[in-house]
């Protein structure tokens, strides 16, 4: 059945209560039963047809005809891993070494912001993998410079996914140059191949290119807006890093810190083995999957990046273990320490498991489909890259995915171009994949917006909440930068004029935070 505008209502129902109630579970799990009602609403036995698609839709989430659905298994084991390495480095005191060694060097709060972004920019191989690896890492540093873990949470958020599309070794920019590939073949485009369009594009990405710039802004000049103002001014007046009237957070153990103290090594060595390890399996995988005989790029096209951050979390949990036992650990606080940190994941993982459903609930109800329906060629070219950033990001919004978002807008994106003006083909593909990580950052559903929260140890929704308004003056500066785009044909024409508005915009909200008093 074709729902037609009325398949937006579950997962904007969904959005509206989470901004409302600040209860993310019952949110969503509303937005899945209204979705599993509508979609059922046909069949003499609706409700209960409903409540079984729901039950088939989360059982499917873990096991299908084949037998295990390795990919979102294999997330929430990494994710569990993490949480038992976490706690293992902070039971050898590796956390506090590592704080005390980075805080002699690094002196300021900006200092500590830009580390934690800079992290964020050279761990661009996968956004999962950034976002929980450069939230674990910084969060020793940012907690003693008492920078709050909703702010932490927006520089891995808004470094880790940008990065990641815009980068051609990763697994978003093999999954993006095997789409653009095919859309170039099916349209005769013959004047560059799939990397040199990818590279091209990059930097018609003006989201991403200017979501990594403002970052760095915001640190420097201390923009704290909207919510990010009073969670940073909890962190720097009372040392209070996250609002603890909303009970545990994920990637919290609980833990305290052991008498003896531990070095950074406890610290820098499971995490650097377990990148070493995640990029070794994600090259083994690749190399598995086209036996050997592809390129660099098609190999990591074809890694399995879910398997490789098991196995990469695998070496380093085994690392971390001998190392708390060489500092002497007894056995028995080994053992608290790694329950802590199983359930310190565990709200993350519930919250991921929901995200997937209700996503499961919008496929079938053909959300994406009717949003991408919207746009056709009876419009003004000079606006169609503003436009279609403007659509992909409402999409990315309303389902939570920028992957879903790139299968579905992509070859629209590249079939309009190829019946009005192939030469826009390039800056049409730019503005879907711009617009995809914009709504992806604005969403509560996104499973990289959920991940970056478990990563810095942050609330969920206080990640949400404080995100969402840097996310909407980027994505502003981005349709003016798309209009310009369009309008000149020019790539350079776009970031100029994006710049400008972007050093226009940060002003004005230098000028306004000025006046309310900066924070730290």
């Amino acid at each position: 059945m074709d729902h037609g505008i009325l398949s937006l209502l579950p997962p904007v129902l969904a959005l509206v209560l989470v901004l409302i109630t600040k209860r993310v579970l019952v949110s969503l799990g509303v937005g899945i039963i209204v979705g599993a009602l509508m979609v059922n609403q046909q069949q003499d036995m609706f409700i209960n047809e409903a409540f079984t698609q729901i039950m088939s839709t989360v059982t499917g989430i873990f096991w299908t005809e084949d037998g295990i659905n390795t990919w979102e298994f294999y997330i929430i084991l990494f994710l569990l891993l993490l949480g038992m390495i976490a706690a293992l480095i902070t039971i050898t005191g590796g956390g506090r070494a590592f704080g005390e060694w980075a805080l002699a060097r690094v002196k300021t709060r900006i200092g500590a912001q830009f580390v934690a972004a800079f992290l964020g920019i050279i761990i661009f191989i996968d956004d999962y993998f950034n976002s929980l690896t450069v939230g674990n890492v910084s969060r020793p540093l940012t907690d003693r410079h008492r920078i709050s873990r909703a702010k932490l949470a927006y520089i891995v958020d808004s470094t880790a996914a940008p990065m990641c599309v815009i980068s051609p070794v990763s697994s978003w920019g093999a999954y993006i140059i095997t789409i653009i590939g095919g859309i170039l073949t099916a349209h005769g485009v013959t004047q560059y191949g799939s990397l040199q369009a990818f590279l091209l594009i990059a930097p018609m990405n003006f989201y991403a290119v200017f979501a990594i710039i403002t970052v760095f802004a915001v640190a420097y000049f201390k923009l704290d807006i909207g919510a990010m103002r009073h969670h940073e001014r909890l962190a720097v007046t009372s040392g209070e890093l996250f609002d603890q009237s909303k009970g545990a957070i994920p990637g919290e153990t609980g833990l305290e810190a052991p008498e003896a103290k531990g070095k950074v090594s406890d610290l820098v060595v499971p995490i650097a083995v377990l990148i070493a390890g995640t990029v070794m399996f994600m090259v083994i995988t690749g190399i598995q999957a086209t036996e050997g005989t592809a390129s660099l790029l098609a190999t990591f096209e074809n890694t399995d990046v879910a398997a490789s951050l098991v196995y990469g979390g695998l070496i380093s949990f085994a690392v971390a273990v001998v190392l708390a036992f060489v500092r002497r650990v007894e056995v028995k606080q080994v053992g608290l320490g790694l329950w802590a940190g199983i359930k310190s994941m565990l709200p993350a993982i519930y919250i991921l498991i929901f995200a997937w459903t209700i996503i499961e609930v919008i496929d079938a109800l053909g959300t994406g489909e009717y949003l991408a329906s919207q746009v056709n060629e009876f419009i003004p070219l000079a606006i169609l890259p503003a436009l279609l950033f403007v659509i992909a990001g409402f999409m990315a919004f309303s389902t939570g995915t920028s992957w879903g978002t790139f299968a579905i807008m992509l070859p629209i994106a590249g079939e309009i171009a190829a019946q009005t003006d192939i030469t826009l083909m390039l800056p049409v593909l730019a503005a879907v994949l711009a617009g995809a990580i914009f709504g992806d950052h604005c969403s509560p559903i996104s499973d990289t917006t959920i991940l970056s929260s478990a990563g810095a140890g942050s609330h969920h929704i206080d990640h949400v909440t404080t995100q969402l308004p840097y996310a909407l003056l980027i994505g502003f500066v981005a349709i003016i930068a798309f209009l310009a785009l369009g309008v000149t044909g020019s790539t350079i024409v776009g970031l100029l004029v994006g710049a400008v508005t972007l050093a226009l915009t940060l002003g004005v909200t230098k000028v306004i935070v000025g006046r309310l008093g900066t924070i730290g």
